[in-house]
């Protein structure tokens, strides 16, 4: 009789240790049991703890960019440009489709123009999206393994790094070491004090797109430019219109507008200065590509006492500009980080 009860309690903790196996198991497999775990807090698992995942190199990058999407999406630090400067096209459009358009008297045929201007906002968002959120050229800082002791301080001039020189075209350069970066950086490359990276084709740090312009965004840049600029002279010609409208009404004055069409000469007057600032802009930069130039290059005083090697004539110039193959990144920062080269990051509770 003892032996057939403890054969009996033996079959009951067997039954029972498969139900709750089965159910661990089970709910090892319930994609919301899983999740609640995960959120609970690690001094409440039994569990042995999970590692962390290994970091990718946008998440240990010194520089002061600000990375999206696993570092598919480069911005600047200061985002308050590229907000102010989307918030007065939105404005604009919003303007020229609730006070100007509606108006009978200036086009026959209303919904054309507003799809017009909706297709230019289009345009210019797309291209200050493509130049804000775009590797403009970034260089790969040195590794900090591989860096000597006499260029490891921080301390260290320029001049005491050795030197090194290429030819371009015919024309040795010299190769300027980059303090912060520890590399000698490539021709027509600078450091950009805001973002802290070296630039391969710097130009310049647009402060409206909250982003530099190098060799991979250029052309978007310049999109942007004459995107904007045909934009606001469309919101210029169409509210000017309407204002000439309303002054040959009887008894309307010049002043009495801004009483009577007030977002209306709020944007012909916003707009005719965009106009004139861009159109200015656009006329330098035009000049630049045609010799071959960048903003910073120009603001040095590069090439004005010799030739310029990178000169190629004004339709090669252009070509390269505008339509030569860009350059893949010269930073992969959706790879993971090495440990050997590159520091964990901050853990952060």
């Amino acid at each position: 009789m003892e032996s057939s009860t403890d054969q009996e309690h033996q079959v009951h903790q067997r039954h029972a240790q498969g139900s709750s196996n089965g159910s661990s198991s089970s709910a090892t497999r319930n994609p919301i049991v899983r999740l609640l775990r995960s959120l609970m807090p690690s001094c409440f698992r039994s569990s042995a703890p999970v590692p962390l995942p290994r970091p990718r190199v946008h998440h240990v990058w010194t520089g002061k960019n600000v990375f999206f999407l696993d570092g598919r999406v480069i911005c600047g630090p200061d985002p308050r440009g590229l907000i102010l400067t989307a918030m007065a096209l939105l404005l604009s459009e919003w303007i020229l489709l609730t006070y100007v358009v509606v108006d009978p008297l200036l086009s026959p045929h209303p919904i054309l123009v507003s799809v017009a201007s909706l297709v230019l906002l289009a345009t210019v968002t797309s291209s200050l999206l493509l130049t804000a959120t775009r590797d403009p050229g970034i260089i790969l800082r040195r590794i900090p393994d591989s860096v000597s002791p006499s260029v490891e301080d921080g301390a260290i001039s320029a001049t005491r790094a050795p030197r090194r020189f290429v030819v371009v075209n015919g024309v040795e350069m010299q190769l300027k070491f980059c303090r912060t970066c520890k590399i000698h950086r490539p021709p027509r490359s600078a450091h950009c004090a805001v973002c802290d990276n070296c630039v391969d084709k710097f130009d310049q740090h647009c402060p409206w797109t909250s982003q530099c312009v190098g060799l991979r965004n250029h052309r978007f840049y310049l999109l942007l430019l004459c995107s904007a600029l045909a934009f606001y002279g469309f919101a210029l010609t169409f509210s000017a219109r309407r204002i000439r409208a309303k002054l040959e009404t009887p008894g309307a004055r010049f002043f009495s507008l801004v009483t009577t069409l007030p977002e209306t000469l709020i944007l012909a007057v916003f707009s005719f200065m965009a106009v004139c600032a861009l159109a200015c802009l656009l006329a330098f930069h035009a000049f630049l590509v045609a010799k071959n130039k960048t903003s910073h290059e120009w603001e040095k005083g590069r090439y004005r006492s010799s030739a310029n090697p990178y000169d190629k004539g004004a339709l090669g110039n252009i070509k390269e500009c505008l339509f030569d193959k860009l350059p893949p990144p010269g930073v992969d920062f959706g790879a993971a980080a090495e440990p050997s080269t590159w520091a964990p990051p901050v853990a952060s509770c």
